[in-house]
């Protein structure tokens, strides 16, 4: 008679006969995983030289492995390719147009090419000057106001040839009072006037920054358009905010003074 053994061991001998077999199926899905992820998809030669920069190239003159697509998908910009500047020597000597004599050695070397680069250019990718240019904004903004106030014969009431203020339409004169004489400049409208990107353009291209600003237009044929005035506009705005913050307000509110409101009609003292 056969001894009948306990449910208990049974099942035990089948779950030992059977692990093995388990072992053996986890480690064939592991190592096929492995081999599947371990396995370097198929890219251009083009693709491999620009993912594997030197290690000495600074960091505005290549893109971040990691952001790059092996391929490109979107089609190419109509109008041609816009081909931006990649000479150090150039962007030097933009440099010393606007800020003067060593104007190439107030700022950093990554801290130069960021001031002209815009978001535009690569996708971003090399950084973009927007946070730069909102502290120069607001600089220039402030020496604006500033230089407005103090330029009470722009803003004075209408007089005659005899210096007595004319009445309006409904025989009223105002009250005049040195003090008040550059109230009118804190309008924005006043601010907005100066500041306009079809003056503060001109300035910029004639410290070459129009040669020497990196960015991506949607037509390369057509620029103005494009809106090439603003972005040479957002690149004087940030060269300001770069220098106050490598050299001090003081420094930057000379250059706003000099660089930018002097060629637009103001002057400023000595000790201003």
């Amino acid at each position: 008679m056969t001894s009948k053994r306990p449910l208990r061991s049974l099942v035990s001998t089948a779950s030992s006969s059977l692990r093995p077999a388990q072992i053996s199926r986890t480690s064939f899905v592991r190592s096929s995983a492995c081999a599947f992820t371990s396995t370097t998809p198929s890219r251009s030669t083009e693709y491999d030289a620009e993912a594997t920069p030197a290690v000495d190239r600074p960091r505005w003159k290549q893109t971040p492995p990691r952001m790059m697509a092996p391929h490109r998908i979107r089609p190419k910009a109509r109008g041609g390719v816009y081909q931006v500047n990649e000479d150090p020597k150039k962007l030097d000597d933009a440099y010393i147009r606007m800020l003067g004599p060593g104007g190439d050695k107030m700022l950093g070397e990554d801290v130069k090419w960021l001031a002209v680069t815009h978001k535009s250019f690569d996708h971003g990718r090399r950084g973009f000057n927007d946070r730069l240019a909102y502290l120069g904004r607001r600089i220039v903004e402030l020496q604006t106001t500033q230089a407005l106030i103090n330029s009470p014969q722009e803003n004075q009431w209408p007089r005659d040839p005899s210096g007595v203020p004319i009445s309006d339409e409904f025989g009223r004169k105002p009250y005049l009072h040195p003090a008040l004489n550059g109230l009118q400049g804190l309008t924005d409208e006043a601010e907005s006037l100066v500041l306009s990107k079809t003056r503060l353009a001109p300035i910029a291209e004639r410290y070459r920054l129009d040669k020497v600003t990196r960015w991506t237009p949607k037509r390369a044929d057509n620029l103005q358009g494009s809106g090439f005035e603003t972005v040479l506009m957002t690149s004087l705005y940030a060269i300001v905010g770069a220098v106050a913050l490598e050299r001090g307000g003081e420094v930057a509110n000379k250059v706003v003074q000099e660089k930018i409101l002097a060629p637009l009609g103001f002057s400023f003292s000595p000790e201003s």
